[in-house]
């Protein structure tokens, strides 16, 4: 009998809607300021859908825009997305996020990293 394997993601010890609000606000704000800096565990949550979010913009067609703004807060954000970084990002064919290792946080020792989309 074959045994079922499941699927993986990061929890970071929240219920999926906090979970999904949190990697929308971080996505939104890596987007908008091409740089945050966060703990290592969320950074590599959300560099995936960072990256599917500027795909989308490469796209450039309505279907791809209204799922993009669907999840991206704003519509500053959705339109830098597509204007701005799907020119930037025409030729690569994937790689837009790099992660800069800072060190620890003081409080609780927590990797603390920079994510960066890349110029």
């Amino acid at each position: 009998m074959a045994r079922k394997l499941q699927m993986h993601s990061r929890r970071l010890t929240r219920s999926s809607g906090a979970r999904k609000a949190l990697y929308r606000g971080l996505v939104t704000d890596l987007l908008g300021y091409e740089k945050i800096t966060t703990t290592e565990a969320k950074a590599k949550a959300i560099r995936g859908v960072a990256e599917k979010m500027i795909t989308l913009g490469k796209k450039g067609d309505l279907h791809a825009r209204r799922q993009a703004l669907s999840f991206i807060y704003g519509k500053k954000t959705t339109d830098k997305v597509f204007d701005e970084l799907a020119k930037r990002y025409a030729e690569r064919k994937g790689g837009y996020t790099r992660m800069v290792k800072l060190g620890a946080r003081l409080g609780d020792g927590a990797p603390i990293v920079q994510l960066e989309l890349m110029k």
